[in-house]
């Protein structure tokens, strides 16, 4: 059991580095924002994670210095990558769904 918990907590670390970024700060805030409840944090990240990924693929195009490009879907640290961004935004998304539900109980 160690073992998992150390995996999890890995991937919750590299998560985490990865939302901290300027484009994963306003994916949460975006998302804690439409987040109602607790129960739909899980469905709320996996949108997170999918928004992440979209806009990383269009920001060449968008800042006009490349083409589109599909992210690597048949790789394994693709997947390892899109998990790490899950356990982040789950727990990102949580921390500041926590804090909206403080202040605005108050």
């Amino acid at each position: 059991m160690p073992e998992f918990l150390e995996q999890f907590l890995g991937y919750a670390r590299e998560g985490f580095a990865e939302v901290n970024a300027v484009l994963g700060l306003l994916i949460a805030a975006v998302s804690t924002l439409i987040l109602s409840k607790w129960a739909r944090l899980p469905v709320i990240a996996v949108g997170a994670v999918i928004a992440h990924i979209v806009l990383e693929s269009l920001a060449p195009v968008i800042a006009e210095v490349g083409s589109f490009y599909l992210p690597p879907l048949l790789e394994a640290h693709f997947w390892r990558e899109v998990g790490a961004l899950f356990v982040g935004y789950l727990v990102v998304i949580g921390i500041l769904f926590a804090i909206k539900r403080i202040v605005t109980k108050s």
